[in-house]
């Protein structure tokens, strides 16, 4: 199997243009050489942060391309895959594999509760499309509606090769407690909970403050730094009544990495206060 990801991953913003409504295809590359120079170890596309759900599988495809073609050396590029319909997420986890992607990650589909069954076997599914790239399954009641039972995972492990593991932004930690799982790697998604998931024995980060606050991210992930915790704790509470996507494309374009904040609708920019108070962190 190909190397796994390892460290801080950004969860990235998709650059977006025209009210949101077409990709700004010319700032992906500086926000990959952003997030590289910020010390990220890789980008996890088209996830919560990067509006993924909201955009087309067409739209999904090219962003997967514009990352790949600007990465650095070294610099992981994981796809988030998971869509509505089984047919989505294979169709976006096969071209993963086939454009090169370091790794693809998956959510549970949201609105339906899923049953075990219908779960594994559109992870089983996933996974088997973009084979041998390592699978990540993504686990996050808040956006799901429902978590990923511990036996899904384990019957996954027992019959899909390329399981390598977890991102789980879920909270409280007793919440996150149960996916650290034997032989398979966690990446902790919600910030104030790294340094507790790493002391338990996670492997790394996927940030949504990382898209914005790189050096943070990866100082929290990298050094264990206690300043770093401090710092993205209160990022998180400055920021808990706020879209963070829109957050982070208003930072990124006050740093002059992103042309424009615009975000997908239904979600909505930033009004002039709130860009003051996200100015002022």
């Amino acid at each position: 199997m190909p190397e796994k990801l390892h460290g801080a991953i950004a969860a990235a913003v998709t650059p977006l243009r025209d009210h949101g409504a077409s990709l700004d295809e010319a700032s992906v590359a500086p926000l990959i050489r952003f997030l590289a120079d910020g010390g990220m170890d890789g980008v996890l596309t088209c996830g919560t942060t990067g509006e993924g759900v909201l955009l087309s599988v067409r739209e999904r495809i090219r962003m997967t391309e514009l990352c790949l073609e600007a990465r650095p050396d070294g610099f992981a590029i994981a796809v988030h895959a998971g869509a509505q319909t089984t047919e989505h997420t294979v169709q976006l986890s096969r071209h993963a594999q086939e454009a090169g992607a370091d790794a693809v990650a998956v959510i549970a589909p949201p609105y339906f509760p899923l049953d075990e069954q219908e779960l594994f076997d559109h992870f089983r599914q996933a996974a088997n499309a973009c084979a041998p790239s390592p699978f990540y399954i993504y686990e996050f009641v808040g956006r799901s509606g429902y978590p990923v039972p511990l036996p899904v995972i384990e019957r996954l492990r027992d019959v899909v090769p390329n399981l390598a593991g977890l991102k789980v932004s879920d909270t409280p930690f007793e919440a996150v407690k149960p996916y650290l799982v034997k032989g398979l790697d966690v990446f902790i998604g919600f910030e104030p909970l790294v340094l507790e998931g790493l002391a338990a024995g996670a492997i790394g980060a996927v940030s949504g403050l990382g898209s914005a606050w790189p050096e943070v991210t990866a100082d929290l992930v990298h050094r264990r730094s206690e300043a770093a915790d401090t710092r993205v704790n209160a990022l998180r509470d400055a920021l808990q009544d706020l879209s963070l996507p829109a957050v982070a494309k208003q930072v990124l374009v006050d740093q002059g990495v992103l042309a424009h904040p615009d975000v997908r609708a239904p979600l909505r920019e930033l009004t002039a206060e709130e860009r003051t108070r996200v100015a002022a962190l």
